[in-house]
């Protein structure tokens, strides 16, 4: 069978972090979304998506194929499901599709045609950027059951200490050392593949990092914390998810946030998490273009992808940074920040796309990855997209 995933009706709610990339590509817990559904389906997956996306993410059809909406987390239960999928059949969840089988012949799909399955269970939805550090802990629960499974760590080194070692899974090439504590005893940890845990740090599950990713000397890390690969971080970490190829090297804090790829945290850079007066965070939403309740008393920072800030820059709680922004200065920047915006609290100017090209291929190539022509045009696309808001 053929799976192919797609965005639902999510992608603008998810904005700056779906700019440059299909919902199904968002990491949560350990692993993507598309990672996740591919290990419970035992076969790769394709696409549905922006159109701007379609080179980078393509779509694969066949004969016969099973639609599954990415803003959904896979479970065992769920998967069965789909795998029995036949033709005119769905399945939904309340009112919003999960999964349903279509032919290439098919010319529209009609939901009133088919035969709907009401899925009863608990599932996981993705709507909005908060919510993927809101469930990191239960989806990091769930990829490390789902890749450790019948796995042996590698041992835990001497001169570490460790609470609940049953739950602290270290793959081959970590380095762990000495006087580093991990505390799984609240969740799991999971140290990816040549990974460095410097000396000194303090890690509380539930905790992952990815592949080459880093823990500078001394680093705090309290779960439900996710560094995708080649991330590196100091100071201090609280439930929060870094996609990849991000650095937030230096001591400051981070709390409840969600940070895109490519991204740099200067030295002593914090966010507020909380209000003073403990109140509801109102976040920017994309699909509303206007500032909406989470339902949280804690929501961070949220940062898309190629966005940079200076040393000592401060983010109000609830703060909203597009792609490709490069921050300074002193006091609070306003707490949304379209894509492409240069400045900081005393004012923005256009980060012109040129120059944020030039920048994004120097910092690709320092982690030996490169910014090909396909990257460049979404970047591309992307400024035009968020034109409309960069009213300085």
């Amino acid at each position: 069978m053929n799976y192919i995933l797609f965005d639902g009706t999510v992608h603008k709610s998810l904005l700056p972090l779906t700019y440059t990339r299909p919902v199904a590509e968002l990491r949560i817990g350990i692993l993507t979304i598309r990672e996740k559904w591919e290990k419970y389906l035992g076969f790769t997956t394709t696409t549905i998506t922006e159109e701007y996306l379609e080179e980078k993410f393509p779509m694969v059809e066949m004969e016969h194929n099973i639609m599954i909406n990415a803003s959904f987390l896979p479970n065992k239960t769920l998967v069965e499901l789909i795998k029995n999928l036949k033709e005119n059949e769905a399945i939904f969840k309340n009112d919003e599709v999960i999964a349903f089988f279509t032919s290439d012949t098919q010319e529209e799909v009609n939901f009133d045609t088919y035969k709907q399955i009401e899925f009863d269970f608990e599932i996981i939805q993705i709507k909005n950027t908060c919510d993927l550090f809101t469930y990191n802990s239960i989806a990091l629960k769930n990829d490390f059951e789902l890749i450790t499974e019948g796995r042996v760590s590698q041992p835990i080194p001497e001169g570490v200490q460790y609470l609940n070692k049953e739950n602290i899974f270290i793959e081959e090439g970590a380095e762990v050392l000495l006087s580093t504590v991990l505390n799984a005893s609240k969740g799991p940890i999971y140290i990816g593949k040549n990974t460095l845990v410097m000396e000194g740090s303090l890690i509380r599950g539930p905790f992952a990092m990815g592949e080459h990713s880093v823990l500078k000397m001394g680093t705090k890390v309290y779960g439900a914390t996710t560094l995708g690969p080649k991330c590196k971080i100091g100071g201090e970490v609280n439930n929060s998810i870094l996609f990849g190829y991000s650095s937030k090297g230096h001591e400051g804090y981070l709390g409840n946030s969600v940070i895109g790829e490519w991204c740099n945290l200067g030295a002593d850079t914090n966010n507020s998490n909380l209000k003073n007066n403990y109140s509801e965070v109102r976040l920017w939403n994309y699909k509303t273009e206007n500032f909406a309740k989470t339902g949280l008393q804690f929501c961070g920072l949220i940062m898309g992808d190629h966005s940079k800030c200076a040393i000592n820059t401060m983010f109000n709680t609830g703060t909203v940074i597009g792609v490709s922004t490069n921050i300074y200065g002193s006091n609070f920047p306003r707490n949304f920040i379209p894509s492409f915006s240069w400045g900081g609290a005393a004012g923005f100017t256009v980060y012109h796309i040129n120059k944020a090209k030039e920048t994004a291929n120097l910092v690709m190539q320092r982690k030996n990855e490169e910014f090909d022509t396909v990257e460049q045009r979404i970047l591309e696309q992307v400024f035009e997209l968020s034109k409309k808001y960069r009213n300085f």
